[in-house]
């Protein structure tokens, strides 16, 4: 028996690809978090972050919770608040796709959309989320980014889960990241279980961690539509992370490897899962033949349908796939 919707956050399977592990010769692993309450990896940090509030007595009796997001985190946090008898204020940028809306709508949050501006613009939606929270009494303020309760939900779960339904048989971690979370949790995690297992940030164009990982420098190239990842600045949850390595992935082969995923793994998964999944299947081909690798299946295809899924939003960004074949990767 589970406690309640919060309760069911989690031990989320790790399946493996069988078709992509078999035309690389490596396996890999997806740790499948778009079977969460909420969707995504995001209700791990949410139901974390909500924890931490908790237990430090910020959160009173029907509180509110403010958060500044792509949208998964405050369909998380929705989704735990929502439980437990809080409501929430979730300021989103203007720039994502409206499936995320509409369910943070039909969830009940008190939704805000702002202009997608710059980080250091004070329009900038995290900080418009700080400033709300700061202004409503019985507030507090989710700051996924610098708030620790992400990553260290990461580290007590994702992580240990990771190790532990790999059978402890694991080559390498390969994930994208957002706040950073994920990553810095499930590395700790892996790493004090494993310090051979590499682990690796996959990174979209027009963020700056690749180039942070690879020479220290916060240097950014391009740009990328993938949604929620990606950042320019390190922020409490990143820093320190134990990452070896990293690789860019573009957007061309993340809609490749996302429409070859739905129709030959059956996996319909959404930008960040899809661009993960080549970040690990390319880091495997560097291992050794028979080397096993793990990634994350942040969400699902289904908030994502009128972009990454529709004929004419793909053709519109010259994205429209084409490959029949893992030629991509």
């Amino acid at each position: 028996m589970r406690d309640g919707v919060a309760g069911t956050i989690g031990n989320t399977p790790l399946i493996a690809l069988p078709k992509l592990s078999a035309a690389i010769g490596r396996t890999i692993l997806g740790k499948a978090e778009f079977l969460n309450p909420g969707g995504s990896v995001k209700d791990r940090a949410a139901r974390g972050i909500i924890d931490d509030f908790e237990r430090r007595g910020l959160l009173a009796p029907g509180g509110t919770i403010v958060e500044g997001t792509a949208g998964n985190t405050g369909i998380g946090l929705t989704v735990v608040a929502n439980g437990r008898g809080y409501r929430t204020v979730i300021v989103v940028p203007d720039d994502q796709a409206p499936e995320k809306y509409a369910l943070l709508r039909t969830l009940g949050a008190d939704l805000r959309i702002v202009a997608a501006v710059p980080f250091a613009d004070p329009a900038n939606y995290y900080h418009q989320a700080r400033a709300l929270a700061e202004s409503m009494p019985g507030a507090v303020w989710a700051n996924q980014f610098e708030n620790l309760a992400n990553r260290d939900a990461h580290e007590a779960t994702t992580g240990p889960e990771i190790y532990d339904q790999a059978g402890g048989a694991l080559d390498a971690f390969v994930t994208s990241a957002g706040t950073g979370g994920t990553i810095g949790g499930v590395s700790r995690a892996l790493k004090a279980r494993d310090a051979s297992i590499r682990t690796v940030l996959a990174d979209p164009y027009g963020s700056a961690l690749y180039s942070y990982v690879k020479h220290g420098t916060l240097d950014v190239e391009g740009d990328s539509n993938a949604e929620g990842i990606g950042i320019k600045r390190i922020v409490a949850n990143f820093s320190g992370a134990p990452v070896d390595d990293a690789l860019r992935v573009d957007d061309r082969a993340m809609v490749e490897m996302a429409h070859w995923l739905t129709h030959h793994e059956g996996l319909f998964v959404g930008g960040s899962a899809a661009l993960n999944v080549v970040g690990a299947a390319r880091f495997a081909r560097m291992l050794p033949e028979g080397a096993r690798v793990a990634t994350i299946l942040c969400d699902g295809g289904d908030r994502y349908r009128s972009r990454l899924y529709d004929a004419a939003w793909l053709a519109e960004k010259e994205l429209t796939p084409s490959a029949t074949d893992l030629s991509f990767l």
